[in-house]
């Protein structure tokens, strides 16, 4: 169990474990969030949906009411600009709540062997003033 227990709480497992979940849990409020505020933002510069902002590589270029393509190959840049915004929302997010405290918490925690070190470091310089104080009184 003592291994298992080190592996678990391994800095990378649990950051890892930490991503996952939160972003999972954050991903349909930061696309709110994004459509919502930023996308109207950059439409004071363009359109208001970024998801329409595409080019036609190989054309004519066609689509449907459904918004699928019929003829030609489109390049969808929208989709991505307007992917960047979530992903560092959600990043910033699971950093700044749960990354940052979590090795707050984990600097500050100290093992076993670090205190018997800090122990021993200590008996030591006492000894050492002992021994000083003795030498100068002969």
């Amino acid at each position: 169990m003592k291994g298992f227990k080190e592996f678990l709480l391994r800095g990378n497992v649990i950051d890892l474990a930490v991503a996952v979940v939160i972003g999972a849990a954050f991903t349909h409020i930061v696309n709110a969030f994004v459509r919502g505020v930023i996308n109207p933002l950059v439409g004071l510069f363009g359109t208001k949906d970024l998801a329409s902002y595409s080019s036609c590589l190989k054309g004519p270029c066609s689509v449907d009411g459904a918004g699928n393509v019929t003829s030609g190959i489109f390049i969808l840049c929208g989709s991505v600009l307007s992917a960047a915004p979530s992903f560092v929302i959600t990043a910033a997010v699971v950093y700044f709540l749960l990354i940052l405290p979590m090795n707050h918490c984990m600097a500050k925690r100290t093992t076993p062997e670090e205190e018997s070190l800090e122990t021993e470091t200590e008996e030591v310089e006492l000894l050492t003033e002992i021994r000083d104080a003795l030498v100068r009184r002969v």
